[in-house]
């Protein structure tokens, strides 16, 4: 009889979270927002799993300077509604950059990241900073 070793599930206490900065400043939307995604799901970590949440923390600075190419900049569009009639909403990329330069980032990460209950879970450790300066300076000093 051998001695085999079974491999450990991961349980939901041993899952440690770091933080990462991200400066995404002339770097390509789709690009980053894949990053990004990897991040919050943890797919980097030699105990991954599907079915936990094992991702980090991830805060992203300069949102309004991340690049698109092509004529995606007119072109892209965004579409919403209320469920009104008449409550059909839609503006291209530049405008809500212009309006909210941190959803055009939250809206590419969240279409990268899998469609279940733990979407949600992720996207709260997402934090996106129009600018520079970020309130998280604290969590990367050492």
């Amino acid at each position: 009889m051998t001695n085999l070793t079974m491999t450990q599930a991961t349980k939901a206490g041993e899952v440690k979270r770091e933080w990462h900065h991200i400066d995404v400043a002339d770097k390509t939307l789709g690009r980053v927002a894949s990053e990004i995604a990897q991040l919050l799901m943890g797919k980097s970590k030699a105990y991954f799993v599907r079915n936990l949440d094992c991702g980090d923390y991830v805060v992203v600075t300069n949102a309004t300077k991340v690049a698109v190419t092509g004529k995606k900049e007119e072109k892209k569009n965004y579409a919403r509604h209320s469920m009104y009639p008449g409550g059909f909403k839609s503006e291209s990329l530049k405008e809500l950059r212009q309006r909210r330069p941190e959803e055009v980032i939250r809206h590419a990460v969240k279409g990268m990241l899998p469609q279940n209950k733990l979407r949600d879970k992720m996207l709260k450790r997402l934090f996106v900073f129009a600018g520079e300066t970020h309130t998280y300076e604290d969590k990367f000093q050492k």
